[in-house]
């Protein structure tokens, strides 16, 4: 029988300048379908998972063309509500060398924002379900949002599902102090957290001792921030992908686990930029699929890296990679030649 997991958050269309073009100078965007997520949800659906996703979208075009493209990738859309005004929008700028890239959010009020707690039927929602993954963008939304993430996780945990929260701070939805006052009640539900570089500090004041801005990580000093959490919040788990910046081009990549008694690292790579949105989102895909299957902690975080590694030479949210296809690159495959 397959694994079922279930995801919650706000899927967005993204418009995307053509061929690294700055906003103020395109006459054209490309349109992509995407959110943190709903990119865990395609990632397992590719992965040949029962992947649903939750979300609550208008009842208009824009709204059936999200919905159509978690379809078009395998995503089960069961739960999904309908009604309210809009889907949230994001313009994003693809940086390259030294020019970062750029987003602009144009998502206030969008429907799942002003979703309400008798949209989700959580009982029927975590029937029969293995997993469930949100991440710290979605209790961000709204307060309304805040209170059905809890929910949620409440209602996961008394199903016995498991969860996983990604803390994926956002600056630019709220701030540092009630972040961490929403993630501290909702952080006592979940068996998984992933936290990069910036996020553990911003929202609950761990720091691991890196320098992001300089590309220097510290990876030893992600254990202790670990053991922190994990002593903060009963957590069995705690996953950080490590990116060492170059410049918005080429990264170092790499991945660690702590269970509380192991604390794993990938090998590293080094990664020509594509696309690197979505990146974070396919380790933690990566990730739940490896512990799902049975994976011990160190080929779980080869398989996480070399995923969330493949994403981000596809354009786009979506990780649109095979198990084959990963499991190739964590055994060594990286040579980039042509399949014939």
């Amino acid at each position: 029988m397959k694994k079922k997991i279930v995801t919650f958050g706000e899927i967005m269309l993204r418009l995307t300048p053509p061929n690294y073009q700055r906003i103020v100078q395109t006459d054209s965007f490309d349109v992509i379908y995407g959110g943190g997520e709903a990119n865990v949800a395609v990632t397992l659906a590719n992965f040949g998972l029962d992947s649903y996703y939750v979300t609550k979208l208008p009842d208009n075009p824009v709204g059936q063309a999200a919905l159509n493209e978690l379809r078009r990738y395998g995503v089960k859309t069961d739960y999904i509500a309908r009604g309210g005004n809009r889907l949230g929008i994001y313009f994003a700028e693809n940086g390259a060398s030294q020019r970062g890239s750029n987003v602009i959010y144009d998502r206030a009020h969008s429907a799942i924002a002003e979703a309400k707690p008798e949209d989700f039927d959580w009982n029927q929602i975590f029937q029969d379900a293995d997993w469930f993954h949100i991440t710290g963008i979605t209790p961000a939304l709204s307060e309304s949002m805040s209170e059905i993430s809890l929910q949620a996780v409440q209602a996961a945990k008394a199903h016995g599902v498991k969860v996983s929260c990604d803390l994926n701070y956002r600056a630019k939805l709220w701030s540092r102090e009630r972040a961490g006052e929403v993630m501290s009640e909702l952080m006592k539900y979940v068996d998984l957290c992933i936290a990069n570089e910036e996020d553990a500090e911003m929202v609950f004041g761990i720091k691991s001792g890196s320098d992001i801005t300089a590309g220097e990580i510290n990876v030893a000093g992600f254990k202790d921030v670990a053991q922190q959490l994990m002593d903060r919040f009963g957590l069995k788990m705690v996953g950080s992908h490590l990116r060492i910046s170059r410049g918005a081009s080429d990264n170092g990549w790499l991945v660690v686990v702590y269970d509380g008694k192991n604390f794993v690292q990938s090998k590293q790579y080094d990664i020509h930029i594509v696309d690197r949105v979505g990146g974070g989102d396919s380790f933690a895909g990566g990730l739940i699929y490896s512990l799902l299957m049975g994976k011990d902690l160190q080929e779980a975080a080869e398989f996480g890296a070399a995923a969330s590694c493949l994403k981000q030479t596809i354009p786009g949210d979506f990780n649109h990679v095979s198990v084959k296809e990963v499991e190739s690159l964590a055994k060594g495959d990286a040579s980039g030649r042509v399949r014939r």
